[in-house]
């Protein structure tokens, strides 16, 4: 049994880049990775928490690596391209899963909010899928999974710029899919419901809307990171290869009603 689920299910001789690893639920999906085999490069700006987890990730056996940069600034994605592919070849697996959320009302969203938000949160993922997928393609498999969300689908909290740019992250994913999908490059989107991390602190520090959120869903609470793990390495794997194009909703059922 364990030798099939390794065949369906194992990630050895993989690269996977983990944007956004340092902390919620890129880290969680960083760590699933490392643990069904893959090597792992996280990008991330803060270089002490993605130290942390490059050690939890080699306590597992991992090998693990880390590149702190600003993925809004153009010119960065650029040089962490060029980090990679010169210190790590070209990955097999890329999730996209940095981004930030600043949360204006929108009659108070200026250029500036507007233009880092989708920096973050579609350029980058953009920049990095143009270089990295094109390579898969030649090499005829890779993975591209993109971290979308609830406000892609819907507008609450203020959904702005972000629910905006992860919106255009769900087109871009199809737009990948239609791509590279023959040339066996899945590429798929994951969309949370409401999960607790640095992202969402200021939703969860309001206990009426966390408790309003977590009755929303069919399984009576709200998401935690660790709840990303076997989707993206069903994603990630040989067990997702006529998955793509889509989004999955991991989200307790809370798009559901």
């Amino acid at each position: 049994m364990s030798s099939y689920l390794d065949e369906l299910f194992g990630l050895s001789g993989r690269t996977a880049v983990v944007t956004g690893g340092s902390s919620g639920i890129g880290r969680a999906m960083a760590l699933a990775l490392g643990r069904a085999g893959a090597r792992i490069v996280l990008v991330a700006r803060r270089e002490a928490p993605m130290a942390e987890v490059v050690a939890e990730l080699r306590g597992h056996g991992a090998d693990a690596h880390a590149i702190s940069a600003d993925l809004a600034d153009r010119a960065a994605v650029k040089a962490v391209i060029s980090r990679i592919n010169d210190g790590y070849g070209e990955p097999d697996i890329l999730v996209n899963s940095a981004g930030i959320n600043l949360r204006p009302p929108l009659d108070e969203l200026t250029d500036d909010v507007w233009d880092v938000t989708l920096a973050a949160n579609l350029t980058a993922p953009f920049l990095l899928s143009q270089a990295f997928g094109p390579a898969m393609a030649r090499r005829g498999w890779g993975r591209i999974i993109n971290v979308v969300s609830q406000q892609a689908f819907r507008a609450y909290g203020n959904s702005g710029a972000y629910g905006a740019a992860k919106a255009g992250l769900v087109g871009l994913t199809r737009s990948q899919a239609e791509a590279w999908s023959r040339h066996g490059v899945c590429c798929n989107a994951i969309a949370p419901g409401v999960v607790h991390t640095p992202l969402t602190d200021i939703v969860f520090a309001d206990p009426t809307k966390v408790a309003a959120h977590a009755r929303r869903t069919m399984i009576g609470r709200n998401g935690v990171p660790e709840d990303f793990a076997g989707c993206v390495v069903f994603l990630a794997s040989e067990a997702g290869q006529a998955v793509t194009g889509q989004t999955l909703f991991v989200d307790g059922g809370y798009s559901a009603t």
